[in-house]
């Protein structure tokens, strides 16, 4: 069985699309995931599967929450080495212990049009910086992502993909509990 790691988007977040940890555990067993666990109440799910494809994992879980809670909520799934690739890769080592500044946007897949975030000036943002590798867009916000004027700016680059973003401390508690 290999690890994935669920990554939903935009549930439990003020208030809206309520999709509380039980329910998240009891969906993901329901759809035959093994070894669950739920990291947080933001959507955050780890479990053993049999080695579907994360796009098909993404998919299923997708419309399982569809069906059962009548919420539309985006899913991008990546494999334990998948993730652990994304730790090691970190372009912003500096970053690591001041976790709460560095944060990884996770896509469903390549940008088609990379250039959007091309076109932003960084150095007009700094010192906040972020790097595109893969299906990763690191940030790194050393005052706070509060405040960051680059935050804002590439939430408006308009990828062309389903994103979701977590925060340092979530991504390697995310690969812990995948080695665990």
């Amino acid at each position: 069985m290999s690890r994935q790691i669920a990554l939903l988007r935009g549930i439990n977040v003020g208030g809206h699309n309520s999709f509380p940890k039980a329910r998240q555990l009891e969906l993901a067993r329901s759809l035959g995931f093994e070894e669950v666990s739920v990291l947080l109440q933001t959507g955050n799910i780890v479990f053993a599967d049999p080695g579907t494809p994360p796009a098909e994992t993404a998919r299923r879980i997708e419309e399982r929450i569809a069906t059962d809670l009548g919420l539309t909520v985006p899913v991008v799934v990546r494999t334990r080495d998948e993730l652990a690739a994304t730790v090691a890769g970190n372009p912003f080592p500096l970053a690591v212990p001041e976790p709460r500044t560095l944060h990884v946007t996770f896509l469903s897949e390549v940008p088609a049009d990379p250039a959007r975030l091309d076109a932003l000036d960084q150095a007009a943002y700094a010192p906040d910086r972020f790097r595109l590798i893969g299906r990763e867009l690191y940030l790194w916000c050393p005052q706070g992502i509060g405040r960051s004027k680059l935050a804002e700016a590439v939430g408006r680059a308009r990828l062309g993909v389903t994103a979701t973003a977590r925060n340092w401390n979530t991504v390697t508690k995310l690969l812990a509990l995948a080695d665990a």
